[in-house]
């Protein structure tokens, strides 16, 4: 169909219609599911009728080509004016083959295959019968106590902007109706949910309107000029207003501003929760104020259904916004090709075909390995020799809870264990294994069996870490260290006096004390997905040498988060040479600096860097500078070092932070070899928001850093005249 067509496709519908487009419910409302015989008893507690279902425009978290098939037949037979469903899941890091959480795909530096992972994750998922993904959530985070960290790429803007279009992109593809193996993307959450204060899950969002602009805003917009299809509104209060009655945002900037014609869609309940939230009286107010706001579709609450036709009614909301509303969901299911083939590509024999198929999971598996991120490795103690006698400890040796949080359809079982492949690949070694603790329980039984396996091998290598359900969604926690039991696990095995490698499974930054110095050498896997097993297990073993580099500070504890690389100076800022001056801003009991910085990460071999080199001292407008240093692989192994490229405003007319990521490069260096990263610095690089919102930049010295990791840099200067 056309635009005029669906224009007049609009102009048929009844309002009770047009609004019932607007709502999106759950399988067991639907004929043709498992739960049919269900619908009545859902229907009455949340008071709508069966018109409503009958006329409503998308399903929630469906999956498997006959289910959609049958439900999509179904539905269209009672359908007046023939509107197909549409069908969404949260498809956050896979649908069946599961990848590493996108917290650790950040880690990987690595776009191109975090855009192949999207494109895989839609290709299982279209042919399962699914047309859109509540996928990419872009939220920038800087306190890893939130649960849904793990759903981010990290705390930085400019890298999680290139990992929004990213997904986007492999999540899209070029032309959704062409390429029906593709999804709609669905960005989220509208907006700096990832600020939530205390990291608590769903909590007050409170900031400046220019600290959202400079650091939250832009990874959405990114996913916007990567051609996004929908947005989703955050739970959060920002500015005061729940996001999803918040014209301001939605309307001004998102509609407005951004020239953003897609789908806006609510979250989970979110509309009616304005009603919690203390901005709206009662069910009727709350779609009052999401209508105007711009919300589409209403995600599991009534509001709209039962109370946008009186408004309507009554003058106080004018149809047009409806019609809006309603004209932009039919857009998506005509770009979608809904209209000329309802079911799209949902095909259950091709569905047995590519779902989960060994290609899949290949990628799978090298996303893993370029997520793992070696934290430490004291006296070479990794890689793991092939005729090492190791034990192998830990409620992780043999955990199947490897997938994470938002694991869609993947299944624990058929996660490849650690365990097992580490016995496989050490044919001439040999593996010890034992549980030694669960993940939050310690019994004398299992330290006792731990220390048996301990005392007939050489090295300790320690699988730890944090079960899915302590991270992931409502997942918030106040103490960010392993458990308890795990530590005692770590103190038991220390007095053996044995080399030891611990191993980190786990959804967040996490505060490492009672590992870190405790341990040789610390990997962190992160949940690495279907293939997590063999992965970690050939990073270990050295098949492949780690390059993966963090995207969110670890903390020395608790106490100092928010801590964050690019932070600001203070007035009063601390001397690193003089620590003892107390008037300055600092902690008495603890460094200011996190324990590993953002961009971190070690190798199996070594780099040695080369003079900094700036092609001139001076900058304008229409004439960029060329940095570049030469890297040598200094060690025995081929390895990659992302050298990263770091920029600070010395002076401007708002306070600039200390270091700010601009580009980074990636060199694959045999041994001996050296190769030369090279950037361009232009002045478009160095605009910022200023106090009156203008961007643009600011005439004077700026300072440039290169090096392996935020911390460890050298220094240039140059003028922007």
């Amino acid at each position: 169909m056309n635009n005029e067509q669906l224009l007049d496709l609009v102009k048929q519908m009844t309002l009770e219609e047009k609004t019932a487009q607007l709502l999106q419910l759950t399988a067991n409302f639907y004929e043709g599911t498992d739960a049919q015989g269900q619908i009545t008893g859902p229907m009455e507690e949340m008071g709508i009728t069966e018109q409503s279902v009958v006329a409503s425009g998308s399903i929630l978290g469906l999956s498997g080509a006959q289910a959609i098939i049958d439900v999509q037949q179904a539905y269209l037979k009672k359908s007046r004016l023939g509107i197909p469903l549409l069908f969404m899941a949260d498809v956050v890091h896979g649908f069946k083959t599961i990848f590493p959480i996108p917290l650790a795909i950040g880690c990987s530096w690595d776009t191109d295959l975090a855009e192949k992972s999207a494109e895989i994750a839609a290709r299982e998922s279209a042919v399962s019968g699914l047309h859109v993904t509540f996928s990419p959530m872009v939220d920038l985070v800087r306190d890893p106590r939130w649960g849904r960290v793990m759903e981010t790429t990290g705390e930085d803007p400019y890298l999680n902007s290139l990992f929004s279009a990213a997904f986007v992109r492999g999540y899209q593809g070029d032309s959704l109706k062409n390429e029906p193996d593709r999804l709609a993307a669905c960005v989220k959450h509208f907006a700096a949910y990832g600020a939530a204060e205390g990291g608590r899950d769903y909590n007050t969002v409170d900031m400046s309107e220019r600290n959202l602009r400079e650091y939250y805003l832009p990874a959405y917009k990114a996913a916007l000029d990567a051609g996004v299809e929908m947005v989703m509104a955050s739970f959060n209060t920002v500015d005061g207003i729940p996001a999803s009655g918040n014209e301001k945002l939605m309307r001004d900037i998102l509609r407005d501003e951004w020239g953003f014609d897609g789908v806006l869609i609510s979250d989970w309940a979110s509309i009616r929760e304005m009603i919690a939230h203390g901005a709206a009286e009662d069910d009727r107010e709350a779609a009052y104020r999401a209508i105007r706001a711009g919300v589409d579709i209403e995600m599991m609450t009534p509001c709209y259904v039962n109370h946008l036709p009186e408004l309507i009614q009554s003058g106080e909301v004018e149809e047009k916004l409806i019609d809006e509303a309603v004209l932009r969901i039919l857009q998506l299911k005509e770009k979608l090709g809904l209209f000329d083939n309802p079911l799209r590509a949902a095909d259950p024999e091709r569905e047995r075909e590519i779902v989960f198929s060994k290609e899949h999971r290949q990628v799978s598996y090298e996303l893993a390995t370029k997520s793992a991120v070696l934290l430490k490795n004291d006296n070479s103690v990794l890689p793991l020799q092939p005729e090492a006698n190791i034990a192998l400890i830990g409620p992780f040796a043999q955990s199947e809870d490897i997938l994470g949080w938002w694991s869609c359809e993947g299944v624990k079982a058929d996660a490849v264990k650690l365990g097992t492949t580490l016995q496989e690949r050490l044919q001439h070694g040999q593996v010890h294994m034992a549980q030694g603790s669960g993940v939050h329980t310690i019994t004398s039984e299992q330290i006792a069996e731990a220390m048996e396996a301990a005392s007939k091998a050489d090295l300790i290598v320690l699988a730890l870490g944090e079960d899915s359900e302590m991270s992931g969604e409502g997942g918030s926690r106040t103490d960010i260290r392993l458990p308890a039991a795990q530590l005692e696990l770590i103190k038991q095995l220390k007095t053996t006096g044995k080399p030891m490698a611990s191993v980190i499974f786990n959804g967040r930054p996490l505060d490492l004390h009672g590992v870190f110095e405790e341990s040789d050498a610390v990997l962190e896997a992160w949940f690495p997905g279907s293939e997590g097993g063999a992965a970690i297990a050939d990073v270990l073993i050295g098949v492949v040498n780690p390059s993966a580099r963090l995207t969110m500070s670890f903390p020395q504890s608790v106490g100092q988060i928010p801590v964050y690389y690019n932070h600001f100076n203070t007035g009063r800022p601390l001397n690193p040479e003089k620590t003892e001056e107390r008037y300055v801003s600092k902690y008495i009991d603890s460094p200011n600096e996190p324990l590993l910085p953002f961009g971190y990460g070690l190798s199996y071999t070594t780099f040695e860097y080369g003079d900094l080199e700036v092609s001139s001292h001076e900058m304008t407008a229409d004439q960029p500078i060329s940095i570049q240093v030469r890297v040598t692989n200094t060690g025995q192994r081929a390895g990659v070092e992302t050298v990263q490229l770091y920029v600070r405003d010395v002076t401007g007319e708002v306070v600039r932070p200390m270091r700010e990521l601009k580009g980074y490069t990636k060199l694959a260096l045999e041994p001996g070899e050296s190769g030369t990263a090279t950037f361009t610095l232009n002045e478009e690089q160095l605009r910022y928001h200023h106090s009156d919102l203008t961007y643009r930049s600011d005439k004077g010295t700026f300072q440039i850093f290169v090096g392996p990791n935020s911390r460890d840099t050298m220094e240039r200067t140059f003028k922007l005249v």
